[in-house]
């Protein structure tokens, strides 16, 4: 049994240290069993530039949960499977850069597989691989910059890719520590 994480950060600057929202959409053995979405309190300035791309706004973050409310959730969650994202080392940099913002010790290291990279070899025809491209051409339904959203349609291009090609070619480590993707 195979588990995934399909996760999907936004972020309200450019320091891409916080998030202002996170999806989550966990996969079991080829379904889609488990989804969080969620606004996030990043505690920080917001950028128009973020708010425009996103439509969050400081307001409707101000309610929401900050991120060490949210990681006794997350947690669990994130240690239960491989994580994945689309264009996955900026969604593992935030996650790392946040767990470091805020001074919470989780792993030196994650593991996790890029729906982009598996989307490059699984639709070489196609002239770019970004998420709207790839559900476009796959026919997945997607609100874009929405984090919820975005990470089921994650979640769905994994689910397609894995169908086309090994999984696992497509596996690697981030080191939390280091902010960076481990060389194999």
């Amino acid at each position: 049994m195979k588990r995934f994480i399909a996760f999907d950060v936004e972020t309200p600057n450019s320091a891409n240290d916080r998030m202002s929202a996170i999806g989550v959409t966990v996969v079991e053995n080829g379904m889609i069993v488990d989804e969080l979405d969620t606004l996030v309190n990043p505690e920080t300035w917001f950028h128009p530039f973020n708010v425009q791309l996103t439509g969050i706004t400081p307001v409707m973050a101000e309610e929401a949960p900050t991120f060490p409310e949210l990681w006794p959730i997350l947690c669990p969650i994130f240690d239960s499977g491989i994580l994945a994202a689309h264009n996955a080392p900026f969604d593992m940099s935030v996650l790392g850069k946040c767990l470091r913002a805020y001074g919470i010790d989780w792993k030196p290291a994650a593991e996790y597989v890029c729906t982009c990279q598996m989307g490059r070899r699984c639709f070489p025809e196609l002239s770019n691989h970004k998420l709207n491209t790839l559900c476009a051409y796959l026919e997945i339904g997607l609100d874009h910059h929405q984090a919820g959203s975005d990470s089921r349609a994650c979640a769905s291009i994994l689910m397609d890719c894995m169908d086309r090609t090994d999984w696992k070619r497509f596996r690697r480590t981030y080191d939390l520590i280091h902010l960076c993707t481990l060389k194999r």
